[in-house]
């Protein structure tokens, strides 16, 4: 194999090398994150559209308006 001259590398020579190393490096297929457990108790801040007379029903009966609200999409979602 001595004998034999090393042929020059060409542009694409080194383009398909550079291809191939990319390959490599970016082939790891990337993993979701582990999902969290929620915690009991734990409340989440959002913002909910409803009806002007759904929320006044609610808030007729005083503070803890939103409990009673939580209380009732709990018990609709059967939980």
């Amino acid at each position: 194999m001595s004998d034999q001259p090393r042929r020059p590398r060409t542009l694409n020579d080194a383009r398909s090398e550079a291809e191939a190393a990319f390959k490599k490096a970016t082939a790891k297929v990337a993993q979701a994150p582990p999902k969290q457990t929620t915690l009991p108790g734990v409340r989440e801040l959002v913002s909910l559209r409803i009806d002007q007379d759904v929320l006044e029903y609610f808030q007729s009966g005083g503070p803890g308006w939103q409990e009673r609200i939580n209380a009732a999409l709990r018990k609709a979602a059967g939980r």
